[in-house]
């Protein structure tokens, strides 16, 4: 996607029918343009009430028009914004009438895109627009709101001016190395580094955290069939989402579904139970059951309680990825009379649950919080990508590796530019055009 200056247009609200649709349209003056499609021009900023024409003068719609001059509008050009009656047809209308006064139909994320162009938003904040759309909890939407507002580009910026500050120090110290004095020392280079990487290994910590509430926990469900994996999916869910029955092979397909967990979105996935099978479709169910296995962060290996972990279920365990964390949950522990309780060994975690009563789901919500890494409240984290993440941890290995070069200040200060580079392409300051082109292709139409 190129940025160009000419008029672009879309609808901005979601497909199908609703109360009222809204197309947006975005560019360099578009008074003509406005002019045609209700005879006037609205003051700015003034919500009018008017008619949507079309060529002939005849009316499309009848709504609400909403003017935007630049520079004070979302994308920093005039926007011109259309609330009508939001049938489909109608909304193709109106978007059909604005391409044929000039506007050209808009590109995925386009108008956020021409908003960061035009520095009204930096590029953490333009990546926050779509996390706030796709948030899939309330922790994650609160998160993402903050960082829209430009909480994580401030505390990006200000390890920016912290870097500077220092690099400034340290390089003006090799303008003077006949000093006797430690050049480094005397900038008191030491002290500003340390509290430097801490604050860069803080801010990655809350990204890793709020990072989490975007992707969640990808947990599958596995074991033997007949060990109650439905049941406990149903129980997380709080619904019945799998059909429960005794006949083992029950589920043949993997069944999931994304819940809350104090905020924490956990994707649950449901599967075929794994056993020597002649039947053809129980046998692809369970295919796609170690498909599942392989793309999970967590496995949760149903075992009865009352027959314990069984030989073929260490088979299974050992074939499960290293990647993964390991979980084997006894379930059933209302009929195997045994109390709920969690065991560690050095090999697995043990957790002894009923998901038929809810005996024991306490525990075993705590232990998944505590592989997530979660810790209480989303007030301070920042809802970071994996790009950011990427850009942080190359920011804190290359600030690190400059507290190996005190003596040689040429390198402490290199390492400190190149740590700088890392956090710069976070906010969009250096950022390249590809980059640029794979964040808001992932946008939808219409933002």
């Amino acid at each position: 996607m190129t940025q160009r200056d000419d008029p672009i247009a879309a609808i901005a609200t979601a497909p199908g029918r609703g109360g009222i649709g809204v197309v947006r349209v975005s560019g360099k003056n578009l008074k003509p343009l406005i002019q045609a499609m209700l005879g006037r021009v609205p003051a700015p900023r003034a919500a009018i009430r008017a008619r949507f024409r079309d060529a002939q003068g005849a009316a499309i719609d009848e709504g609400i028009a909403l003017f935007f001059p630049a520079p004070r509008s979302y994308t920093g050009e005039d926007v011109f914004e259309l609330q009508g009656h939001g049938g489909p047809v109608v909304m193709q209308m109106l978007l059909k009438r604005c391409l044929e006064l000039g506007a050209r139909l808009a590109e995925p994320g386009e108008f956020t895109r021409r908003a960061f162009l035009n520095d009204k938003i930096d590029l953490a904040q333009a990546e926050s627009v779509a996390d706030l759309i796709e948030a899939a909890t309330d922790s994650a939407a609160h998160c993402a709101l903050r960082s829209l507002h430009g909480e994580f580009s401030g505390a990006i910026k200000e390890l920016v001016r912290q870097l500077i500050e220092l690099r400034m120090r340290v390089e003006a110290t090799l303008d003077f190395p006949e000093e006797e004095l430690d050049p480094l020392e005397r900038a008191d280079a030491r002290a500003r580094h340390a509290a430097l990487l801490s604050a860069i290994e803080t801010a990655l910590a809350k990204s890793r955290q709020g990072s989490l509430l975007r992707t969640g926990l990808q947990v599958v469900l596995a074991g033997q069939p007949n060990v109650g994996k439905s049941s406990l999916l149903n129980r997380m869910a709080g619904e019945d989402l799998a059909i429960v029955t005794a006949i083992p092979g029950t589920t043949r397909d993997s069944v999931r579904q994304v819940i809350q967990l104090d905020g924490v979105p956990l994707n649950i996935v449901d599967t075929a139970g794994l056993r020597d099978t002649q039947d053809q479709v129980e046998r692809m169910g369970i295919a796609r059951t170690w498909s599942e296995i392989a793309k999970a962060d967590v496995v949760l290996l149903l075992v009865d309680a009352r027959a314990g972990v069984t030989a073929q279920d260490l088979e299974m365990l050992d074939r499960i990825p290293q990647g993964a964390k390991r979980v084997f949950v006894h379930n059933k522990i209302d009929l195997s009379g045994s109390a709920p309780e969690l065991r560690r060994d050095q090999r697995s975690t043990a957790i002894h649950l009923s998901a038929k009563t809810g005996a024991g789901m306490d525990l075993l919500h705590a232990e998944l919080l505590a592989i997530a890494g979660w810790q209480d409240g989303a007030e301070n984290l920042f809802m970071a990508r994996e790009r950011h993440l990427v850009a942080l941890r190359e920011a804190a290995r290359h600030t690190a590796r400059a507290g190996e070069h005190f003596g040689r200040p040429e390198l402490f200060a290199e390492e400190l530019r190149l740590a700088q580079a890392q956090l710069n392409c976070i906010t969009g300051e250096f950022a390249a055009d590809d980059l640029l082109g794979e964040i808001f292709s992932r946008f939808c139409i219409g933002k």
